[in-house]
């Protein structure tokens, strides 16, 4: 593991603890740096890290806090409250 996954599984969790504690601002800084260092050194995003993040305003998402879960036929439809929409099929 290279110093720059370390520090993107760090941020990660960073910024799920910071959404959690209802630092919205927090959390969606750890977020853009994660995105940054992925960027920067062709590194992917955890899956679990990309599937809670909004690609357009770059908010950590928390179901039932600020971001909205429904299940359709064949895939899993997540909507942020900036209004973006991720759809993912079933896992």
């Amino acid at each position: 593991m290279t110093v720059a996954q370390e520090r993107i599984e760090r941020l990660a969790g960073l910024a799920s603890d910071a959404a959690a504690d209802c630092n919205d601002e927090r959390a969606r800084e750890y977020v853009r740096l994660a995105k940054r260092i992925a960027e920067r050194n062709r590194l992917l995003l955890p899956h679990q890290f990309k599937r809670f993040t909004c690609d357009s305003c770059d908010s950590y998402l928390r179901p039932g806090k600020n971001a909205r879960v429904r299940l359709q036929d064949d895939h899993v439809v997540i909507t942020c409250d900036c209004g973006t929409q991720a759809r993912y099929p079933y896992e």
